[in-house]
Parts: structure tokens; sequence; C-alpha cells
């Protein structure tokens, strides 16, 4: 399902706060005098000396080595063309976002005014004190050509046009990988290249690296083939040029095993594909609109393997596949170039990767339990994890075996432990979890329908395409809202309990059922239905919804007790917790119980282990749990160090499979060297603990509090566990995307019934 983008959402996105979406943050204490003077004059100066003797040290005390310029004119911006430098930048920015978010590579985006080649060959060619590496973009042709190889020729960094190469090596691996699907070999093979801008000739002169042949190959632009009688075609796009007897698409399609699209939407038709020779490749990859779209060229060839540059398709030619890790791989052995055997090497690695099996955290993710490599699986889905372990250290090696390295990886293995720390293991968790709901999107009840921060949320959860909301409230005033604030409902349901009569009095009839033994009387039922929260529960329990969502304007006592009356705790369960993510550079880490129990017992707590397990789980992780107190292993005494001890040891005799630490203090849980020092008989010793268990509310919420308003810390929650169906009460003032986050939580658990059970 596409995600629909709306022209106010990506204003109010890039203005919001802080204009922009990045910043620069210091990785160094700069708490003291002593810190800045270390920082600045007097103590930066032994560094520049010693940068001054020997350039190399600049990789040593300078942040050059993880630093890619992205620099561009802003003449060849995707989908909008020449719009000039300035009104670049927000391109620029976001490329330098997906650098750091899969990659760990920070960016210095720079926008250069000039439209000469010479020009902006010089003023890059002059930041390379201060650059590891180049990415130019949105360069138009064909002066990117002349700038990439003067800057190549020029440089002793790496540097790469992201728009010609990062498609040519995405394409490339599913090309491979489609022709072997076929039984077609590379080098008999004929394509039809529409387009011959920047990525058309870089994925072009990657085919015929692969193994392509030049007279097989059909090339068109904006005025039809490229022929070699033709007088306008320029020196880059000449060397394509065919002398066969073929003058426009239509005709050069006909026969063809291959059509690669990286030109406009829709100019490509039912009856052209039908001319293509047996099982065809059709990679229409214009963006956002292909050449053709996929449903219309699966009904007019069956028998064909189609990619194109959208994610509600199989098969997603995208670069974000590619470019991080190519810097990635190529900046950590300081190579000089990313030459061709660095980008074939990306090429293979990418193309090898889709036929491995497929990790049960990719599966989730996309809703597919059966991804495998097939028609519909040619390349790697951009949220698997192995990406960044396997085509970095390919394109490292290749640099190495290449010549171009500066640096040497002797111990693989210490380097794909270092690759996965610098991207963070929790980078992709919300990612997941969104594309978990698209799979299958549900109906999620909004108890708070008249507040505007629920109707945006609703708004977005519809374009995120992860459910179908059902808003509670005055139909006449949530119109007027949605009017006022021109949020678009479109999608959604509004529902007012109190226009619901027959439905009050039936839910007040099973609800007294439940309740009759406990101080409820048939009355009183009915007029509780009045109440969104008890209506919206009801709605759920009577299968009417599948998940509900309360608590922005009460506090989480008063929103919870209306679906624990109705839905109740799941079988087995005796209560019911809350769970707190907190996400920072290191990962994330998981904080229970934050919102229920106010003083638990030890019985209770070894409970509260299990669901917390089961939760921790549910979003792909291995919960090393540490039960917390003031004491380490007995070092002190008293009644919250004995009672965590005591649901130590009961949990690990009902859990015998999980790692479980206690009692012990949340500084030595996390510290492994100390452990190792003083407690090595600790279970969490070797990798530190993820997930902890709090002895009481106070002491889990306290801190989750503290860590999310001066800890630089997101948080994700409260996450409720332990329901029979699910539930998930809100933060009091919950921010539009906490609402949205937990709306793509409860959905997946909706999938899953997760929080429900126990281990």
């Amino acid at each position: 399902m596409a995600i629909h983008i709306r022209r106010e959402d990506a204003l109010n996105y890039h203005s919001h706060g802080q204009p922009g979406k990045i910043e620069v943050v210091p990785t160094k204490m700069l708490s003291s005098q002593l810190d800045l003077a270390l920082a600045y004059s007097p103590g930066v100066a032994e560094p520049c000396k010693e940068i001054h003797q020997n350039k190399e040290e600049v990789y040593k005390y300078t942040a050059k080595g993880n630093l890619v310029g992205v620099i561009s004119n802003g003449t060849a911006v995707l989908g909008l063309g020449n719009i000039g430098p300035d009104a670049s930048k927000p391109v620029m920015e976001g490329k330098g976002v997906l650098f750091k978010k899969f990659a760990g590579i920070d960016v210095f985006d720079i926008e250069i005014d000039s439209t000469d080649p010479d020009e902006f060959v010089k003023i890059v060619k002059s930041l390379e004190p201060t650059f590891g590496g180049i990415n130019l973009e949105d360069i138009k042709a064909p002066e990117c050509f002349v700038i990439e190889e003067k800057l190549r020729e020029q440089m002793k960094i790496p540097v790469m046009h992201d728009d010609q190469h990062g498609t040519a090596i995405i394409s490339g691996a599913a090309l491979l990988n489609a022709l072997e699907l076929v039984h077609k070999k590379i080098e008999s093979v004929r394509f039809t290249i529409s387009g011959a801008g920047a990525a058309a000739i870089a994925c072009t002169k990657i085919y015929l690296d692969l193994g392509a042949k030049l007279e097989n190959i059909t090339m068109l632009d904006v005025n039809g083939v490229l022929r070699k009688d033709r007088t306008d075609l320029n020196p880059v796009t000449i060397q394509f040029a065919t002398d066969r007897n073929v003058y426009t698409l239509d005709e050069a399609i006909e026969g063809a095993d291959i059509f690669i699209g990286l030109s406009a939407g829709n100019i490509l038709t039912k009856e052209m594909l039908k001319k293509m020779a047996k099982q065809p490749i059709i990679f229409a990859l214009a963006n956002p609109v292909p050449e053709i779209d996929y449903v219309s060229a699966l009904e007019a060839r069956p028998d064909a393997i189609i990619a194109t540059g959208r994610s509600d398709f199989p098969n997603q030619v995208n670069n974000v596949l590619g470019f991080p890790y190519i810097f990635r791989g190529a900046m950590d052995v300081r190579a000089t170039d990313i030459n061709e055997a660095m980008k074939l090497a990306a090429v293979k690695a990418i193309a090898d990767l889709a036929k491995e099996p497929v990790p049960e955290i990719v599966n989730k993710a996309y809703g597919d339990e059966k991804i495998s490599f097939g028609k519909t699986y040619l390349i790697p889905k951009p949220l698997d994890p192995r990406l960044i372990t396997t085509i970095s250290p390919a394109v490292a090696k290749a640099a190495m075996e290449s010549g171009v390295a500066q640096s040497q990886i002797t111990d693989w293995d210490l380097y794909h432990d270092q690759l996965l720390q610098k991207i963070g293991k929790d980078e992709k968790l919300m990612n997941r979890i969104f594309s978990r709901a698209r799979q299958n999107p549900k109906r999620i009840v909004l108890a708070e329908g008249e507040h505007f921060k629920i109707l945006k949320a609703a708004q977005t959860i519809v374009d995120e395409g992860i459910g179908i909301p059902v808003l509670l409230g005055n139909k006449e005033k949530i119109r007027k809202m949605s009017h006022e604030y021109m949020i678009d409902l479109s999608g959604c349901e509004i529902i007012n309990p109190m226009e619901e009569r027959e439905k009050r009095y039936s839910f007040g009839e099973k609800f007294y059922k439940k309740r009759q033994r406990k101080g409820i009387t048939p009355d009183e039922a009915k007029k509780m239905m009045r109440d969104r929260n008890y209506f919206g529960a009801m709605m759920v329990d009577e299968g009417e919804a599948d998940c509900f969502i309360t608590g922005l304007t009460k506090d989480y006592a008063t929103s919870i007790k209306p679906a624990l009356q109705v839905i109740g705790v799941a079988p087995g369960t005796k209560k019911v917790a809350g769970m707190y993510i907190i996400l920072n550079k290191k990962g994330p880490y998981f904080f229970a119980d934050t919102t229920v129990n106010e003083n638990p017992n030890a019985e209770e707590l070894a409970e509260l282990i299990g669901l917390t397990a089961n939760a921790v789980r549910f979003f792909d992780f291995t919960p090393r749990i540490a039960v917390l107190s003031y004491s380490n292993f007995g070092s002190s005494k008293g009644v919250v160090p004995e009672k965590s001890a005591i649901a130590t040891r009961i949990a690990k005799e009902k859990f015998p499979e999980l790692v479980i630490e206690g009692d012990i203090q949340a500084n030595i849980a996390l510290n492994t060297k100390l452990q190792q020092e003083n407690y090595p008989f600790s279970a969490l010793a070797q990798e530190g603990a993820n997930t902890f268990i709090f002895p009481d509310l106070a002491a889990g919420n306290i801190c989750y509090k503290l860590l999310q308003e001066i800890g630089e810390a997101e948080t994700i929650g409260p996450i409720l566990m332990g329901m029979r169906k699910p539930v998930h009460i809100l933060q009091l003032g919950s921010s539009i995307r906490e609402i949205v986050n937990m709306a793509a939580i409860a959905v997946v658990d909706t999938q899953n019934h997760t929080f429900n059970q126990q281990i």
C-alpha cells in the first residue's frame, strides 16, 4: 500500500520546531572549563600540530573519516527538475538523514550556486580536507558525467554521483537475479532502454560490465531512438547510438528481452509489452509514476518479471539499498576512489543476499512468512538488517583487492560487530512495525475523537495505511474541527455513542452480565455505555473493532479501568502491566512496569518478567533481563533487594530459557566491564541488560520520565501487556506521532495477540 503524502504535512514536518532535518551534535563532553579548553583553545592546538606533521592523522583526531559531503547544484532534482540550489536543500538534508540512519555516516550538505562544470569541480575539489567522501546529487546530464569524472581524477577520497551509480548498482543486482530465473544469459539478451540521462547511462555501463553486448542495446531519449545518423547527441550518448532501422519505442521494444525504464510515466503500453520476447524482464523505474504500472504490466505479460521504483509493489529498485553501505565500506578502508570493482562487488553482494534465507525479522516486517528468492523477490528489502554487514564488507574487500584502500581490515568478525554498532540495532524498529501493520490494517477505536491530536493522528493512520480509525464523539463537532483544521477524515468512521441507543442498550446488557456480581445494576450498566471508554471497549469485546486506544486526556488509572472491567486480562494472566521502550544511540531498552502495578510482590514481579519478555520478543529482540534494586546480589539488605532476588529465582525456575539476573543495580546491569571484574558469574556479564524490571511503579515511572525529558531519549509506549484483547493507554498529552506509533503497535498486536500472552 502506498503512503499518502499531504502538502501541509510535509511543510509542517520540515518547519516544526527547529527548521530542517539535521543538526550538529558534539561527540565529546563540554560540561566544564577544562572540556572547553580541550575542545578549542588552547587544547585544540595539539591535534592541529599532529596533523600538520602528518596529514593522515586527520582521520585520527577529527570526524573526517565518517563525514560525507552531499553536494548539489539543484539542476536535476528528482521529479522537480532544475529548481536551483536553495530549493534542493531539503532533498540534500534528506539524503544526509538516510546516510545516518542506515550506515551511521555523518553528513554536511552543501548546495553550490553554479552551473558551470569547471567552477563546480573547483569548489568541490577545494573541500577535500573536510570530507572523507563526496556524494554528488541531483546534477543534470551531461554535466554530471564531466563533473564526476574530473573529481574522481583530482580527489583522493571516494566520489560517487548516486543518481547514476546507485540505480545502476541496485538494478544490476536485480537484473542478474531476474536473468537467472528465466534462464537467459546477459551476453545474449536484447535491451530496450528508455531514457538517456545520468541514471540510464550509468545503468547501461554497469550492464556492459556485467557482460551485456553493446550491439544488443537500443537506447531512447525524448526524441526517439539514439541513432548514429542523429546530429543532436552529445559525446556521452553518441556511444550508445545504433544503426538499426528503429526509430520509436514501439519499434525498439519488439523482440526485446529486457525493458529498462528511466524516463517518464505511462509511456509504455500493454500492446508494446506483448511484442517482447518470452519471459520478458520489465524494469519500469520512473518515479513516482512508472513507465507502466505494475498491475497493467502483469496483465499484459503474466510471464514477465517486473520491478518498479515504488514501495507498494514487489521488487522496488531503491537506491537506499546501496549508497549508505557502499560509502560505509569505502570509507572504512579509506579508499581513494569508488571504482568499478567496488561497484560490481556491491552488485554481486546485493544479488547474492536475495538468495539467502530471509530472517524472521524481515518476514515479519513485510507481513509475509515466506519471502524467498523468486519473481517477486529479486533484491533484498530496504529494512533487511543484513544489508550493512553484507554490502559494506564486500565493497571494503574490493577496495583492498583493487589497490585503492589506504587501510586494511584484518578481523572481519570484529568489523561485522562494529558495523552493527554504527547504526544501532533499534534504527529500524518502528519501520518494521509500520510495515507489518500495513500488510493487514485493522479497525482502531479512538475514544477521544473530539480532540485535535486524535483527529490529526487518524488522518495520519489512514495516510500511512496502517488502519481504519473509528472516532468516538459528536459527529458535528468532529466534522467542524476537521474543517477548521483542514483535516481529511475520509477513510475514518465516526460514531457518537449518544446516538446509538440500541447499541448502548445491547452493550449495557452484556456488560451487566459481566459485572452483576460486582456491584453493577442493569440501569448503571446501560448508563455507563454513554462513556466512550466503556462503549469503545465493548466494541472491541464484541468484535466490532479490533483494538482500542484511549488516555490522551485522562490519567492512566481512569483510562484503563473500563477496559479492565469490559475486556479483562488474558487467560492465565493475573495482572496487566505497562512497558516503555527507551531509544538512544546504544539501542532500545525495555522498561517495566512503568504504569500499572504500584508495589508488586515477588510472585507478581516474576509474572511481569514473563509478560515483558514476550513483548520484547515481539519487537524482534532477545530479552536480557535485569531485576533492579539498590543492591548487587545481596550486597545490601532490605525489602527491595529481597523482593528482587526472590522474583529472579522464581522467574528462572518458571522461564529457564531466559537470561535473567537480579538483584542488581541499573548501572551494573549495563556495564559489562564492571560485571566481569566484580561479578563474573552474572548472566549479563557478557552483553549487558536490555530489559529492566523495576521493583515498584514509582521507580519505573520516575526513571522513564526523567530519561524522556533530560536523557535525550525517545520513548515508545506505554505498551499495555496482559489484556485479553488489544488495548493500549496513551500517556497523558501524547504527541500526534506517539499516538500514530501506538496505533501501529496496536494493529500488529491485533495481528499477533502478542502482548496478551505469557511466554
